[in-house]
């Protein structure tokens, strides 16, 4: 369900809400559930006033997304930005591959509302179960897939999860 659904409230409370988990824990998690065409997605909050960008994951349940993006979102503010085409570990996901979002503003709906143009965004983009990646031969993502965001870079990743 959704926090406004659930609540009751507005999109203003909502917002609101989101800038106390922001102030309280460093950025927050926006999950987005799956309908019956889109896959799930999640993204973050609150990176970009520490001029690092925002974080991304599709195809893969809010829940889950949020304990990696989590993770993920501690290293890149504690650590270095990853590069597109670099490949990143976070909690207990496989190896995933960056992917610089093209339109962050199409996707990360409430981050773009809270800083508009300074949002930049990274995706972590997941192998499926038999560790190949969405623009491999045999990929086989979840209902819905795994759409990537952007343009896979020239890949400085290790040659094992190449296409």
């Amino acid at each position: 369900m959704c926090w406004q659904c659930d609540t009751g409230g507005t999109h203003q409370d909502y917002l609101d809400h989101v800038r106390k988990l922001i102030a309280t824990h460093g950025w927050a998690v926006v999950g987005v559930e799956r309908d019956r065409i889109h896959p799930p997605w999640a993204y973050t909050v609150g990176l970009t006033p520490h001029d690092r960008p925002e974080l991304v994951m599709t195809g893969i349940e809010p829940r889950r997304a949020t304990r990696l993006l989590n993770a993920a979102a501690e290293y890149v503010l504690q650590t270095a930005i990853p590069r597109p085409g670099e490949t990143m570990q976070a909690g207990d996901a496989p190896v995933m591959e960056i992917v610089r979002v093209t339109d962050p503003a199409a996707h990360l709906l409430v981050a773009t509302e809270l800083y508009g143009k300074l949002t930049r965004a990274l995706q972590l983009v997941h192998p499926d179960d038999r560790g190949h990646f969405p623009w491999c031969p045999g990929y086989r993502g979840g209902r819905g897939g795994q759409p990537v965001l952007g343009v896979r870079a020239a890949s400085t990743a290790d040659p094992r999860y190449a296409s």
